[in-house]
């Protein structure tokens, strides 16, 4: 089967044409936060264009911004302030005239991983993608879990010490800190800077609390960790497992898996997890 998926990032658009659960070829373009709505639009639908063929059964699209899923509505995108209310699923549906899939891009995350990832063996896990922000998806009985509008998983909004988790688990961390970014950091800290390890030990010990939280709330099997600050693990891997073990009830961590992402289109395949998963149903 062949399908696209398509991620609506903070600074770009990226589509891939996924063939054989594989992603084939790619096309990427730059988000302009200044366009207007229909110019938003057009830059989609280049990315859709450069890859489609009739030989495409589906469109799976991933967005960081609440989502009615099964309207295929997303609501007051945070990279795109033009779009307030679009009603995605059906503007792309009449274009170009096969299903089209929409939802909140923690979620696509997450059944990516279950599709195609580490998430396979798991029967309930999450997906935690640390990034720009913290962003959280949930599969229960193998099945990605909504909540209302797709709001559910929005752990980086979760009241923590002054503020909120997401203001110490993501980039706002690292630029609120140092005024560097998470990546400026990450250099520093492979050249052993001690300031930049100390940071990222600080920063694991606070990933380590959201962790917490999550087990408090959901006990999964499994929670996978993406997202562009991920690739940093080896730097607060052990801070973060240390605070995840003052966890009260220790006869759930024995079984629990803490795992890495290995995806290398992760946002790409999350997206096109939505039609595998969709039209599997449809069939």
């Amino acid at each position: 089967m062949e399908v696209i998926g398509v991620d609506i990032g903070g600074t770009n658009i990226k589509s891939g044409l996924v063939k054989e659960r594989l992603v084939q070829d790619q096309f990427n373009i730059n988000v302009n936060t200044k366009d207007s709505e229909q110019q938003t639009y057009e830059r989609l639908f280049r990315c859709i264009d450069s890859l489609i063929s009739n030989n495409t059964k589906a469109i799976g699209i991933g967005v960081p911004a609440v989502v009615d899923a099964a309207k295929g509505i997303v609501y007051n995108v945070q990279n795109i302030p033009a779009w307030k209310e679009v009603h995605l699923k059906k503007i792309l549906q009449e274009k170009y005239e096969i299903p089209v899939f929409v939802n909140n891009d923690a979620n696509c995350f997450a059944m990516g991983e279950k599709l195609f990832g580490k998430g396979k063996q798991f029967k309930n896990c999450i997906g935690l993608s640390i990034g720009t922000g913290l962003g959280m998806g949930i599969i229960i009985d193998n099945k990605i879990y909504n909540g209302v509008l797709s709001g559910a998983g929005e752990i980086g909004m979760v009241p923590y010490k002054k503020s909120i988790l997401e203001q110490y688990t993501s980039s706002f961390f690292f630029t609120k800190k140092h005024g560097l970014s998470a990546k400026e950091v990450h250099e520093m800290a492979k050249k052993g800077n001690s300031t930049a390890l100390n940071t990222f030990f600080e920063f694991g010990e606070h990933l380590g609390q959201a962790l917490n939280t999550i087990l408090y709330v959901l006990a999964p099997e499994a929670i996978i960790l993406g997202g562009s600050i991920s690739k940093a693990y080896s730097f607060f891997k052990e801070s973060m497992m240390k605070t995840v073990s003052s966890f009260a009830y220790p006869e759930q961590l024995k079984n629990l898996k803490i795992e890495l992402s290995e995806l290398a289109e992760s946002a790409i395949l999350g997206a096109a997890s939505l039609c595998f998963q969709k039209l599997e149903k449809i069939k």
